[in-house]
């Protein structure tokens, strides 16, 4: 996962065999290229060759069908059967009692005329029929009468019950068996749908202690600092007892996609030396219930007789999803396996040394009772890691890969806030892949830019199909965000711009921070909605017909007014109170209406939302009007170009008319503002970020 560097480099895959090789492909020195062998290289038994268990279902098969079709025999009535027992036509007459039947072999074709339809059916020389319970005396008696002077003979066959069965059941049981064995190899832990097979995976009983340490975790110096003393309790947990502490019972890392939630956990087990039992949450959830908590009690069982030791459950709130969101508030399985989960997180002694580390994206929606002190006692934030952190990342990745010189790691990392590990390694990785894909040796800046392009916008699409209109449509509407972005007083600086397709976007305009933010004030929201509009304000100027490729910039000035009047606090009307919850869907499942206020505050919300977007709207119109000259020049060359940087939109911006500033905003007009300014920062706080006097 995201930034880890594998320390064992048989894992690495660099240089050393083609990552796109058949798999289907013979190759006496690759398992997987079908040579018949098993893992260690021997030959693979014959017995679990897929061949020969496909041999002999079809066998089976076909036998339950000649069984159950009689072997050609036809079926003919009762009474008819009596009647050619009575006939000149028998040649031989078989009786099996306990199938209550009786087999006829006839001279000649045995023919029916059918009264419904009158056509004459051909039931051939093998017929049989079944008697009922009542009739068999007599059918028993009318072959035993059989005339020898005919020319037909008989047998009667009477059979036990138990032969009966085992001849009757024995190829059911033979086809269920076989299918139970083929479903549970192919299930894997959970066997056929969930019942049987393995009870648990190879990675619960193999506990093996990783070989990932600290140092291969970067940019997370603050989450490492936190799960530190783990390490160190598990190694010497003596220093700890002899105070008195009692280390935390489990360690919940959570945080977005990316950012090295289980590289973390691995690292804690590799640096204190002991075992790890990784599992997904989603592997303990099984169709029938009981066997997610019979998982979860195999894996505590399995942890404890090899304390000290590290369990960690990725995903977790798979399992560990609030009580009672289920399908009709059930008592599914789901929350029995997370029952049996609360009961073995809180049934530790305080000697096992055994600690719970979990990962999740979406701490929120987990039950109350894993996060309370005992289980999940710490919660560890992982977050998208900050300038060093990203430039420390890019480091850990960058091993190994041939850049020019001129390459700046530091810049890359200016240009990519909010980028998690993964990201980043994917940037340099689509990197390589571009330069090699050109047969160059060495991956250079182009490249780098390209490739941070495709992680935030997608792939590059070829523009030889767009009309030339529409060319210029794009670049109004690109240029219409560019221009607001650059004459407002709280956004970013714009750093590229593109009329060059990229996903499903026809253009693409980049305005990025210079410095990583982790608030923002209500002015440079109001800001980003008002560059939102831009392009399709440019539209209505330029055209007077605006297109439908504005829908996203809608949608997200529609979200930006609905969060700062719901979440946020910023309207008037309404005061600072929260409105909306951050998922609705989440109160949903908790059985509550997803709306908590009145159909009175819901029109007032909408009318204040309604006059943010206006307002955002009307001043990118006046921006665009009083720099359509501007506008104009930016067009021209986007058409030329089809890409402008930051240097090249710095000139163009020279002249740009700025807005003018907004008149400051009070939540209650009895709430007047202060006119007493801040206190200034200590210049050694100045200098210990980096800036200069006087700046």
């Amino acid at each position: 996962m995201s930034f880890l560097q594998d320390p064992n480099p048989q894992n690495n895959n660099q240089g050393g065999g083609n990552p796109f090789t058949n798999p289907f492909r013979r190759d006496p020195n690759n398992n997987a290229g079908g040579s018949g062998k098993g893992n260690a290289g021997q030959p693979r038994p014959f017995w679990k060759s897929p061949w020969l268990w496909g041999v002999v279902v079809v066998l089976v098969v076909i036998l339950m069908f000649q069984m159950l079709m009689g072997g050609g025999t036809q079926t003919i009535d009762t009474k008819d059967g009596m009647s050619l027992l009575k006939g000149d036509t028998v040649t031989y007459a078989k009786v099996v009692d306990n199938t209550q039947s009786v087999k006829l072999e006839l001279s000649s074709d045995y023919t029916k005329r059918d009264p419904d339809t009158g056509r004459t059916h051909n039931y051939g020389k093998n017929v049989q029929f079944y008697y009922t319970f009542a009739q068999g005396a007599d059918v028993i008696k009318a072959v035993k009468e059989a005339d020898p002077s005919k020319g037909w003979t008989a047998s009667i066959q009477q059979t036990s019950m138990l032969s009966y069965l085992v001849t009757s059941l024995l190829p059911f049981l033979i086809i269920f068996a076989l299918f139970w064995f083929l479903m549970s190899r192919m299930g894997g832990a959970g066997g056929m749908f969930g019942m049987g097979g393995k009870k648990n995976n190879g990675k619960l009983l193999e506990g093996q202690t990783p070989t990932t340490k600290f140092s291969d975790v970067a940019g997370e110096d603050a989450a490492v600092q936190e799960v530190e003393e783990i390490k160190d309790f598990l190694k010497d947990p003596s220093k700890y007892k002899a105070l008195g502490a009692r280390i935390p019972r489990g360690v919940l890392l959570y945080g977005p996609p990316g950012t090295g939630k289980t590289l973390l956990a691995r690292a804690i087990a590799g640096e204190a030396g002991v075992p790890f039992y990784s599992m997904a949450g989603s592997d303990f959830v099984e169709m029938f219930v009981g066997l997610g908590a019979s998982r979860v009690r195999d894996l505590f069982d399995e942890a404890k007789k090899n304390a000290p030791a590290i369990i960690f459950i990725d995903e977790i709130d798979a399992v560990g999803r609030k009580r009672g969101s289920g399908m009709g508030g059930g008592h599914d399985e789901r929350e029995q396996t997370l029952n049996q989960l609360l009961v073995e997180m809180d049934g530790f002694d305080n000697d096992t040394n055994l600690i719970i580390i979990a990962a999740t994206n979406r701490p929120d929606v987990l039950d109350p009772a894993l996060l309370r002190p005992g289980r999940f006692d710490r919660q560890v934030a992982v977050e998208a890691p900050d300038l060093e952190g990203r430039e420390a990342i890019l480091k850990v990745h960058a091993k190994g890969k041939p850049f020019v010189p001129d390459v700046d790691l530091h810049m890359i990392a200016v240009r990519t806030p909010g980028f998690t590990g993964a990201d980043l390694a994917n940037v340099l990785n689509e990197a390589a892949l571009l330069c090699a894909r050109a047969g160059a040796q060495l991956i250079d800046n182009r490249a780098i830019d390209e490739a941070i392009d495709r992680v935030q916008a997608g792939p590059k699409r070829q523009s030889k199909g767009m009309a030339l209109e529409e060319m210029r449509n794009t670049a109004y509407h690109e240029g219409g965000h560019a221009l607001v972005a650059a004459a407002l007083n709280n956004t970013d600086p714009v750093t590229k711009v593109t009329i060059l397709p990229r996903g499903r976007a026809l253009g693409y305009t980049a305005v990025m921070p210079t410095q990583d933010r982790y608030s923002q004030s209500r002015n440079q929201l109001l800001d980003q909605m008002a560059y939102a509009m831009g392009g399709r304000t440019a539209e209505e100027v330029v055209f007077h017909d605006p297109t439908t490729g504005a829908s996203n910039d809608i949608e997200k000035a529609t979200a930006i007014a609905r969060t700062m009047v719901g979440e946020y606090g910023f309207s008037a009307r309404l005061g600072a109170i929260k409105w909306t919850d951050d998922d609705d869907q989440t109160t949903v499942m908790d059985g509550l209406s997803p709306r908590k206020y009145s159909d009175r505050t819901a029109e007032i919300i909408d009318e204040e939302v309604r006059q943010l977007v206006e307002t955002a709207h009307t001043e990118a119109w006046t921006i665009i009007n009083e720099n359509r000259d501007v506008l104009d020049e930016l067009v021209r060359q986007l058409l030329v170009k089809e890409t402008l940087n930051e240097k090249e939109l710095a000139a163009i911006f020279a002249n740009i008319r700025k807005a003018p500033q907004r008149p400051v905003w009070l939540s209650d007009e009895r709430r007047p503002d202060s006119d007493k300014p801040p206190v200034e920062i200590p210049e050694e706080l100045k200098r210990s970020a980096g800036i200069k006097p006087g700046e």
